[in-house]
């Protein structure tokens, strides 16, 4: 029997591919259904209103379940929850699932895993073959303290909801990511002013060009990476311009080596004097804000969309191969303990254009590395062979990714998926691996 941490996008994909390939699990989720963070309605979740997904839905969704024709190219937050509870119902994954439940500490044995869990006050201890953690990223602020103590209102990005938090306040948005350019669009309707702190350059990119989603835009012909770089960068300026015209500083790195922003509206905005770019804060006096590239100015709330921190606290870092002076565990493919084949990480990797179809594949890589692992197959220690030599080292493509904490677990995303199905092929060259859902759909059949 394995455990499976969460029931958010990579919990419910790894779900599913146990339950394809005849894998007894429990499941353990905090909240009281599926979805994760996608569910606003979880106490838990860092999701805000106005959220859209920045992945069109065709390059996101499972293969084999795929969006309905009505939901948009660019989800909302609420279509995507539901169609995660569909795709529960649909599998009949959620009897698989201890719901309202905490894992509260997992520990190594001999042999396997003690999982304590709490529901309800109560604790309960589990003995496990092995554990697949996939209880997300995004959940831990990161929230560096400011330079000085400011007196007006001081939140993270994760405890924001709605833009009826900037009714008529003077609001400053520090960073420059995806969401907190949703946050500044938002508060630009409701705020008295909208200043957004940038310390460093991004590239953004518009969701739609001539019409189609930018991710399924020239994907046809397959360009060397430097080709590839530079020619979406000529489309790029084309279509929006350079960053400093709008008074934002230009990256200093090419584009795709660092998340791209998917949000023009901010630029539009900046371009109608609705949101003031300033640069990164040099002094904190009550609630005046001293620039580091000159400027001033007073606020009633900073909002820090400052991103979330790697956070495993129901295990040991010890454990999952984390050196102290590393901003990620270091293991293969992300996945793979070098020494341990019964502890799996799943979720941890971010790639533009990845989807919850390329961390099905991730899923089904682990459900077929547990069973050779259990017929003791020559492809099972080959696989372990690979993971031991190669754990810690990035399938970039090539790209230099910026040196920043989250860009440690962040993977070129055809490298990745060429990497997982060349195993998932390996594994499956066992007539005998055959998901046990298409060996019932055979024999019923024949």
């Amino acid at each position: 029997m394995h455990a499976i941490i969460g029931a958010g996008p990579m919990g419910l994909a790894a779900a599913r591919q146990l339950q394809r390939h005849g894998i007894p699990f429990v499941g353990f989720e905090l909240h009281s259904d599926v979805g994760g963070l996608w569910d606003i309605t979880n106490p838990h979740s860092t999701m805000y209103e106005s959220a859209h997904l920045i992945s069109s839905k065709g390059t996101t969704a499972f293969d084999e379940f795929p969006m309905p024709d009505a939901v948009p190219p660019y989800p909302h937050h609420r279509q995507i929850g539901q169609y995660f509870r569909d795709y529960a119902e649909h599998f009949g994954l959620r009897q698989h699932y201890q719901f309202n439940t905490r894992v509260v500490r997992l520990e190594r044995l001999s042999q396997g895993w003690r999982l304590v869990s709490e529901q309800d006050g109560t604790l309960r201890e589990w003995q496990f073959e092995g554990v697949l953690i996939a209880n997300g990223t995004l959940h831990t602020p990161n929230q560096p303290a400011l330079p000085g103590r400011f007196t007006g209102e001081l939140l993270h990005s994760s405890a924001y909801k709605s833009a009826e938090l900037f009714a008529d306040k003077r609001v400053l948005v520090i960073g420059c990511g995806n969401s907190a350019c949703d946050i500044a669009v938002d508060a630009v309707h409701r705020a008295r002013s909208v200043d957004l702190s940038v310390r460093r350059g991004y590239h953004f990119l518009p969701k739609f060009i001539l019409g189609k989603p930018t991710d399924t835009f020239g994907g046809a012909i397959k360009l060397p990476r430097r080709l590839k770089q530079l020619i979406d960068g000529l489309l790029v300026r084309a279509l929006l311009g350079k960053p400093s015209q709008y008074g934002l500083p230009d990256p200093n790195y090419r584009l795709y080596e660092s998340h791209p922003v998917m949000n023009s509206l901010v630029l539009h905005h900046i371009g109608h004097g609705d949101i003031q770019p300033r640069g990164d804060i040099r002094a904190v006096d009550g609630k005046r804000v001293t620039f580091a590239y000159g400027g001033e100015a007073e606020y009633d709330l900073i909002l820090q969309a400052t991103g979330y921190k790697l956070d495993y606290p129901f295990i040991d870092r010890a454990e999952l191969n984390w050196p102290a002076d590393a901003n990620a565990p270091q293991l293969y493919l992300n996945v793979f303990h070098p020494q341990h084949a019964d502890l799996f990480m799943l979720g941890m990797i971010e790639a533009s254009g990845l989807g919850w179809q390329g961390r099905a594949e991730q899923a089904e890589l682990v459900a077929l590395t547990i069973l050779q692992q259990q017929r003791n197959s020559a492809s099972a220690r080959r696989f372990r062979d690979i993971v031991r030599e190669r754990s810690g080292r990035r399938l970039d493509g090539g790209y230099a990714y910026l040196k920043l904490p989250r860009m440690a677990y962040y993977v070129h995303k055809d490298s990745y998926r060429a990497a997982l199905k060349a195993h998932i092929a390996e594994l499956r060259r066992d007539l005998n691996t055959t998901p046990t859902e298409e060996r019932l759909d055979a024999q019923r059949q024949s």
